[in-house]
């Protein structure tokens, strides 16, 4: 297992808002995944936060390793409310 990085380390020290994270969701995340995250050009994100930690959510949004999945990294508050989120689907 990688470290945790510093952005990742903060992310995870803070609780999330899942209304905030919808809003950030609606702003970015729409497109690819679909107004309710059933999937479009990206897969349905349903259930993902069951089947990664918030440490592998957190890498697989911000490192564009995944294309067509750009890199996107909000401040650390806007991702942990995206965590929120995403945990709620």
């Amino acid at each position: 297992r990688s470290p945790i990085d510093e952005y990742t380390r903060s992310v995870l020290s803070l609780e999330g808002d899942a209304a905030n994270g919808r809003s950030i969701f609606v702003m970015n995340c729409v497109p690819c995944h679909g107004e309710w995250a059933d999937g479009e050009v990206g897969p349905s994100l349903h259930g993902v936060a069951r089947h990664k930690s918030k440490q592998q959510l957190i890498h697989q949004i911000v490192s564009g390793e995944t294309p067509p999945m750009p890199k996107f990294q909000a401040d650390p508050q806007k991702m942990a409310d995206l965590l929120e989120y995403l945990d709620k689907l």
